[in-house]
């Protein structure tokens, strides 16, 4: 069977990842050939996989439609594909070929809504690219999701078919090097590695801040996967924390081990509100480092039964202070 894998959104991030992995599996299949369609050369060819890159899908919406909409039915249907497979939520239009879609973006199931006036970017994925990956959903021969929360999402909110669903949850059989240490001596670090998007919430980490210096307690670091020169949100967010001379680094994008790092050394605050799954949950939780995490369905569901983390709201600043305050004052383990 020849099978087309999509996803040209994909270079970095989470989406990445789940590209790497489906990638790693299907280079080990001896039944099946591939062919890879991408945005961008972050795969190489193999024995049983094509990597077909087109980067000028990035220039623009209006580029990434045209692509959509004409040149990758043409490809379906020019190369003898036996079935699709989208991990970018949306299925492949105009071809007949059964289709499996993976949905990871949670932004169309989540309860929280963006205003048009505040974020447009969001606000669209909300009410106008939801009606695609809504339609794709009930459309599609098979629905992959990451978690049980996404699967009752889809059940309930779009009637589909629980047989047709399937969760997938992210590959994290990870050997941590380490574990986490607390240091014996020295200043307590709290790591929140994510990009700068508004729903990634670290204002409320900043505020909490703001509020532990109030208290006068400094003994403390934190430090941010964002960069002193990102835009938007995040430079909002560098702005606040620089002219109040809050204890907190920019670490701007780093590497995978060096996240695991962190997660042998400091303490995971994960504040996000939307998420499908939240790898950074699942990584920490195989250092068994100490989690603070939003209390959100996601996180209860990957964090359920694990004895090291506390939920927070993640819009309650106090409730993100109290717990900072006493891991930094040794009060709780």
């Amino acid at each position: 069977m020849k099978i087309m894998v999509f996803d040209v959104p994909a270079d970095s991030g989470g989406a990445l990842s789940i590209l790497e992995e489906f990638y790693k599996k299907f280079k080990l299949d001896e039944e099946n050939t591939y062919v890879f369609v991408l945005g961008c050369g972050v795969l190489k060819n193999s024995e049983n996989i094509e990597v077909l890159n087109f980067p000028w899908i990035k220039k623009s919406w209006l580029h990434r439609l045209f692509f959509d909409y004409f040149v990758a039915p043409k490809l379906v249907a020019n190369r003898g594909i036996d079935k699709v497979l989208s991990l970018q939520n949306v299925m492949v239009p105009r071809t007949k070929i059964p289709q499996t879609i993976y949905v990871h973006n949670a932004l169309p199931f989540s309860e929280y809504r963006f205003s048009i006036f505040k974020n447009k970017l969001l606000w669209a994925h909300q009410n106008v690219l939801s009606r695609f990956i809504f339609r794709s959903i009930k459309s599609a021969t098979k629905v992959i999701v990451q978690t049980q929360w996404m699967k009752k999402k889809c059940i309930d909110m779009l009637d589909v078919n629980p047989e047709k669903i399937e969760v997938l949850s992210p590959d994290c059989s990870l050997k941590p090097h380490r574990f986490y240490q607390r240091p014996q001596s020295g200043r307590l670090a709290f790591f929140y590695p994510a990009s700068g998007v508004v729903f990634k919430n670290h204002e409320v980490i900043i505020r909490a801040c703001l509020r532990l210096k109030k208290l006068g307690i400094f003994d403390y670091d934190v430090f941010f996967t964002l960069s002193s020169s990102d835009g938007g949100y995040a430079k909002t967010i560098y702005s606040t924390a620089i002219e109040n001379k809050l204890p907190i680094s920019f670490l701007g994008s780093i590497s995978r081990e060096e996240v695991f790092g962190y997660y042998e050394k400091a303490i995971l605050v994960f504040p996000s509100y939307i998420e499908t799954v939240g790898l950074p949950l699942l990584e920490a939780r195989r250092h068994a480092t100490p989690i603070l995490a939003s209390n959100s369905d996601f996180s209860q569901e990957i964090l359920s039964g694990y004895d090291g983390v506390s939920f927070f709201s993640p819009f309650d600043v106090e409730s993100l202070v109290t717990l900072m305050k006493n891991l930094i004052n040794g009060k709780e383990k």
